[in-house]
Order: C-alpha cells, then sequence, then structure tokens
C-alpha cells in the first residue's frame, strides 16, 4: 500500500536509470555540497520545504533556498495559490 505524502521529491540524476522519489510529512532539507571527493566538498546551496495542515483544512507550503523564502502556496479545498519571492542577487 503507498504512502500520502504531502510533499514529494522526485529526483532525476545520471547515475540513475530512472528516477528516484520520497515522501515527506512536515518539513524536508537537502544540502548540496561541491567539491571534487567527499573529503574535499563545500557546502553550495541549502534548500528546505515545510508543510503545515490548519486547523480549517487549509495547507501551507514554503519553499526556502539557504534560509530565505523563495515560494509559497495555499492549498484550500482543490484551490492552490502559489506567491513568489525571487530577489536573487550574484557575487563574483
Amino acid at each position: 500500500m503507498a504512502k500520502s505524502y504531502p510533499i514529494w521529491n522526485k529526483i532525476q540524476a545520471c547515475i540513475y536509470k530512472g528516477s528516484k522519489c520520497y515522501g515527506i510529512k512536515e518539513d524536508g532539507q537537502n544540502e548540496i555540497l561541491i567539491g571534487t571527493s567527499a573529503k574535499n566538498s563545500h557546502s553550495f546551496v541549502k534548500t528546505r520545504v515545510t508543510h503545515k495542515k490548519h486547523d480549517d483544512g487549509t495547507r501551507t507550503y514554503h519553499f526556502y533556498v539557504d534560509d530565505k523564502l523563495i515560494k509559497k502556496a495555499t492549498l484550500k479545498n482543490k484551490e492552490i495559490q502559489i506567491e513568489t519571492s525571487l530577489h536573487l542577487s550574484f557575487t563574483n
């Protein structure tokens, strides 16, 4: 029997023949490290997705990149409202 999760991650990478999936109930964090090996790797970016079910049945989802809120979704019944707050700055 398949489990139902409010957050679903689907990963595709060149090392897999197909996609890999896993579900999350409330809070999922991912850190991407870059470098040349396990001993020579450095933190590049951290992502986080959160889910909360409110008393009225409404669900809210938040997506963060490096602890900055990037996207918010509100799901009420079958209607979804998605807001994006994207303010990126790059340094060389």
